[in-house]
Order: C-alpha cells, then structure tokens, then sequence
C-alpha cells in the first residue's frame, strides 16, 4: 500500500493542532469548574453584628460562544475575521453560579458574568468549529487555517508549549557530593519539591516547605510508622539495608508519633504551646507532604509507604544496585499545552478576583450596610488580568514569552509556530545535556528544527505525525491497577 495514502488518511481525521485544541476543549469542559471547586467558598473576615455567619459559594461555571458588546450595549456574535481587522479580542464570557448563606440560610442565588476569556479558534467554542471549507471561506476564512490560536486586541498571539520535568515521579541524580533525590509533588495549586539527601553523617534527609534537612526517620514517626521493624520492611524485606539500621539506631529514643511530631515542631521552630505547636506541625505533614497522595489524615499511612519506597530506591542507586536516572529521558518530562498553562493563569486570577469580591464586601459592611454580591463583582478585574498575560505573553511564576506573536511569513512557518516546545531551562547557561538530542525525542520531537545560537537545543519541534496523550486520571488508572492485583503493603 502507497505510504502516501496512509498520510493522507491520518491528516483527514488529525489536524496538525490536533492536541493543542483538545487541551483547550479539556480546559473549559472540566478545568475551569476544576478551579472553582478548590475555591468553592469565601467567608469575609468582617459581618455585620447581628450576622454570625456569612458565607459566598460558588457553583457552577459555563463558557458561551464568543461575542461582542456594541457602544451601545448590544450584544451579538463576532466571527474571527472581525476581531481581526477592528483589533478587538475574540473572547468569551465566563458565567458563574454565586449563591450567599447567612446563617447557613440562602440569601441570593444567582448567575453572573464574572469576565471573559480567549477562545481558541476551532475549538469547540469556536464559531467555526465543524463548518464546512464552502462555509469557511464564506465567513472571510483561510479554509486551510489549522487554528490552534487566540486573538488579543486583533493580534493572534499563540500559547507555546512547555516542557517541564514530570511531577509526582522521583528521580535520583548524581551531584557534586554524591547523590540527590527529587520530587515534585504536585495537585491543584500546590506543586511542591522534596529533596532527598545524605549527609556525611550516613543519616538519610528530607527537605519540604519549611521543613529544612529533616532526618528521614523522624519523618516516618511522625506520619504514624513509629516501630522500626515496621519502617524496615516497608523499605524491604531484603537484609542488604544495613544504613537504614544507623539511622534508626539514631533517633532510638523517639518511641512515639507525638514525640516525633514534636522534634520536628522544635526543629522548625514553631514557638507556641505544646497543643498549638502539634496541631500546626501535623497540617504541615498533611498538606505540604506528598499532597498528591492525600490531604486529610487517613492519607498518612500511604505518604510513609511512599517515601520509604522512595527511600529504597536511593539506597540502591547510591550503592550502584539501580542506575540514576536521567532528567532528559523524556519518559521523565511533560509537555504542558495551552489548556495547562491557561488554567495556571486562570487560577491564580481567580483567586485575585475572590479577594476582590470580600475586599469590597467588607469595604461596604464598613459603612454598615449589607451589600449584594451582584453589584460587587468586578467582571473587568479577571478579564483584563488574562488579556494583559496573553498580550505581554508574562504567565504565573514569572515565566515570560509564553504567549507570542504568531509568524506568518508563511504557511510553514505558521504551521512550525503553533507545534513550538520551549524548555525553561536558561539559554545564558551550558546545560549541555539539555540541548543535546535525545534517542527518546524520536518520533515525538523534530531532531532538525532548532535555532542556532543561544536557544539550539531548548526550542523545538513537535514531529509532524505526534500526537498527545491528555487528561489521564491517575485515581482511575490506581483504581484499575488494584483490579490486576496491586496491593498495599500491611
């Protein structure tokens, strides 16, 4: 069969913008709600006295099609090729569901427009998703546009993509001294690193947050592993673990969950009373420690388990059992599209916009009245925020040149733009293994298309035929590797 034929077919049913425009889809069908369920409720931190609770929940978030409001306050729907030529954005609005308790009774209920956001073209919210080429041209449209970018004040600016070290995934590498272990442990808004290290003294440590180079086994105590027969075998069963020996030989004296709690109170330096300085420590422990595997108590058992796996695994590399891993191996990275990094954005903005909103309740509760939330929502205050980060193309975390200007010089050159893949890396720095090509970039990355100078090697390009894989839900596949016959260590 003619090679040429199976091409065609692939490119009939995949466009080349195929992933970036699911990441989209992905972001508004679930990653906005996603958002406002970590966010649910407010509670404003000055009522009214004969008031003893006042709470304002969120609920559900829809995204309509993109429109245009008229000097004269009329709205109606606006196609590409308008917001093009009279530079304008080509957006959507975002409607919120925004209910207020007052002593846990309801007082207003109602859903509102809270500010709009950038649609991108051929998604599913796109007035031009499904037309046919007849209808496209119609409608003042390249029939051959592949879409995959936004329209900013009448410029198409395009999200680049992003590659960043996987999360929740342990890696040990050799450093200067020896060897360090790394984890990222990411879930919502939290993406917290956890080094693992080992000092001279032979003693395993564990660096957190706030919690700076803490003994390992004091840790495991602390999260309820308090026998060290029992910290032993959920490292291994095997009898090469001698180190391991040392470092609970150490802290001998340590007999109970509560003491280990409150060495670590006292390493960290909480200066309160003994009550308040537990509670503080043991909320550390159980937000900031391994948040992806639970942030509520029950969850402790399982975050022992885990570092003592990850334990296990850098004994064996520091002893040679186990090769170190290497960071370019591109099992050990994640492409972050469009849709990932537009709900970053999305999140922190509204997070700006709820301080808004109980700013300026309480400004008005001031003056002593009760105000409606309605009247109070500032819809310009999210909708400016993420035009400003998509104009300048500055993104959370002080990233910038994450939403550019879109070359089109020509097709190709259009075509190279939207499968862009940038890495965070510097370029002022060596990382010489970072820009080298990489046998795993087969098939996945172009091994010919990079600049020359200061960025070869960390701007690439995804290959023709790639595709991405999106929105897998780790509980669901846990869920069925339990199915097969995982079990938890006992």
């Amino acid at each position: 069969m003619d090679g040429s034929i199976l091409i065609k077919k692939y490119f009939e049913e995949k466009k080349f913008v195929e992933s970036n425009i699911q990441s989209f889809n992905i972001l508004i069908e679930k990653g906005l709600q996603e958002v406002i369920e970590e966010n649910k409720e407010a509670e404003p931190a000055i009522i009214p006295h004969n008031i003893e609770k006042f709470k304002i929940r969120f609920g559900r978030i829809t995204v309509g099609k993109p429109e245009i409001t008229e000097a004269d306050g009329s709205k109606r729907p606006i196609y590409p090729i308008e917001a093009r030529l009279r530079k304008i954005s080509y957006s959507a609005p975002i409607n919120l569901e925004v209910s207020t308790y007052v002593n846990d009774v309801q007082r207003e209920n109602f859903v509102t427009e809270v500010g709009k956001i950038p649609i991108m073209l051929r998604s599913k919210y796109c007035h031009l998703h499904g037309l046919s080429r007849e209808e496209l041209i119609k409608r003042g449209e390249d029939a051959t546009d592949p879409g995959g970018y936004f329209i900013i004040n009448g410029t198409e600016k395009v999200i680049v993509t992003v590659e960043d070290l996987a999360g929740n995934n342990f890696i040990v590498e050799e450093d200067a001294g020896g060897y360090s272990g790394r984890y990222f442990a990411s879930k919502g808004s939290y993406k917290i690193p956890h080094t693992f290290e080992r000092k001279k003294d032979g003693l395993y440590y564990l660096t957190f947050t706030r919690v700076k180079t803490m003994p390992i086994v004091i840790i495991l105590k602390a999260l309820g592993l308090v026998k060290d027969e029992e910290i032993m075998k959920a490292i291994s069963s095997e009898k090469n673990y001698e180190e391991v020996i040392l470092n609970l030989f150490e802290f001998v004296e340590i007999k109970t969950q509560e003491d280990a709690i409150d060495y670590i109170a006292k390493r960290i330096g909480v200066a309160q009373p003994k009550e308040i300085r537990m509670e503080r420590t043991k909320e550390l422990l159980n937000k900031y420690l391994l948040p992806n595997v639970g942030m509520e108590p029950p969850a402790m058992r399982s975050k022992a388990l885990n570092l003592c796996k990850m334990l296990k695994k850098f004994i064996d590399v520091s002893n040679g059992i186990r090769s170190a891993d290497d960071k370019d191996h591109y099992m050990n990275k994640r492409l972050r599209l469009s849709g990932d990094l537009l709900i970053d954005l999305f999140r922190v903005n509204f997070k700006i916009l709820v301080g808004d909103i109980l700013y300026n309740f309480q400004r008005i509760i001031k003056r002593g009245k009760l105000p409606s939330i309605r009247v109070i929502i500032r819809g310009k205050l999210l909708t400016s925020r993420l035009y400003s980060s998509m104009a300048t193309g500055e993104w959370v975390g002080g990233r910038q040149g994450i939403s550019q200007r879109m070359s089109r010089t020509n097709y190709l050159d259009m075509i190279s733009h939207l499968q862009r893949v940038v890495s965070p890396l510097s370029t002022s720095q060596e990382n010489f293994d970072a820009r080298a090509l990489h046998c795993t970039h087969l098939g996945r990355l172009c091994p010919i298309e990079t600049p020359e100078g200061t960025n070869i090697g960390l701007r690439k390009n995804l290959a023709m035929l790639c595709s991405i894989t999106q929105n897998r839900d780790e509980n669901e596949l846990l869920e069925k590797i339990k199915m097969i016959g995982l079990q938890e260590a006992r």
